[in-house]
């Protein structure tokens, strides 16, 4: 086996956090993507302790993602925090370990470079790449040897990642940069516009997390927050209904309906029988939001699954991958189709 004599790792390399796989133990950690650096650019904290801090750090300290859209925005912060997080699961040895890490399937050679060489950088001895959405559904349990198609939307922090895959390979894939970071922003809008008042990124997730929804739900949900009143200065107490959070998601829920749907047109016909009859799969925390597995069904006309543990389905599959990453990636040489 490629990966069978040191530590092997599949890392999830995610916009809004990061998981790691360490075979024989699965899933050991689960943390947010962010670090907090001081004026030297010396790193303070990462993941949770970090995050904390985000918008409340003095001026000699900075708290921020260094990942953006799914991909390496800063590449001294990424490196220092995988760095970090290695340190946590591996234990010291004489080779680092070698590491599988999960990228979107729209990222361009020179963004793959930036994945790898921070991934050395941060301790790796080795570093392969593999596509979110064939981690995700392996991660999903779906057999991706078979000759048969199967559709897979994963909606992570930065990006969704669909594709069809049959024969261990990606037939046709999108990705958009339209996630759970986009619900958010989109919920800081519209309490801004509708109250005039300013919210964080934290409980703008909060809320989305907590009554967040694409469509009205059956039972009102409500919510109490806090913001800044944009007219007077001063601190001010909201409660926000999942109606109106509906109605400030549903604009970017659509987006991701929509390019679910140009997937489903650019897929041969005999693969769009196959995905009729086994369904689409959703998976990422996006995927988690209510109503939006309705919403693509109603879009796609196909029957929507979102997968049991759907936040980690990536992770899980980019450590099983450890197995066969090398016929995964002699498949996606094969053939490709970008829309």
């Amino acid at each position: 086996m490629l990966f069978g004599y040191i530590q092997d790792v599949g890392i999830d390399l995610g916009t809004s956090s990061v998981l790691i796989y360490v075979k024989g133990k699965g899933i050991v950690l689960r943390e947010p993507s962010v670090v907090a650096v001081n004026a030297k650019g010396d790193a303070l904290a990462v993941g949770v302790k970090a995050q904390r801090m985000l918008g409340r750090t003095p001026g000699s300290v900075i708290a921020k993602r260094p990942l953006s859209d799914g991909v390496i925005s800063d590449y001294t912060l990424t490196e220092k925090m995988l760095k970090e997080f290695l340190k946590k699961v591996c234990k010291p040895r004489l080779f680092g370990p070698r590491v599988v890490v999960c990228v979107p399937s729209g990222v361009t050679e020179v963004e793959k470079r930036a994945v790898i060489d921070a991934t050395i950088q941060a301790g790796a001895s080795k570093v392969r790449l593999i596509e979110e959405p064939i981690a995700a559904a392996i991660g999903a349990g779906i057999d991706i040897s078979r000759p048969s198609g199967c559709m897979v939307v994963d909606i992570g922090g930065g990006t969704t990642d669909i594709a069809v895959i049959s024969l261990d390979g990606i037939v046709v894939r999108s990705s958009v940069k339209v996630a759970g970071d986009k619900f958010d922003e989109a919920v800081i809008r519209y309490v801004k516009k509708k109250y005039n008042v300013l919210i964080g990124e934290r409980t703008a997730e909060e809320l989305k997390i907590a009554i967040g929804c694409v469509l009205p739900r059956d039972e009102e949900l409500q919510m109490e927050i806090r913001g800044r009143c944009l007219l007077t200065g001063l601190p001010k107490t909201l409660m926000i209904n999942s109606t109106e959070i509906a109605e400030a998601l549903i604009e970017t829920g659509m987006m991701i309906a929509d390019a679910a749907h140009a997937v489903l047109e650019a897929t041969p016909p005999e693969l769009v029988g196959d995905i009729s009859h086994s369904g689409i799969v959703v998976t990422g925390g996006g995927g988690l939001i209510w109503g939006l597995d309705i919403l693509l069904q109603k879009r796609t006309g196909v029957d929507v699954y979102v997968a049991e543990d759907a936040i980690s389905c990536v992770a899980k599959g980019t450590g099983m991958s450890l197995e066969y990453i090398d016929k995964i990636n002699e498949a996606e040489n094969r053939r490709k189709i970008i829309i």
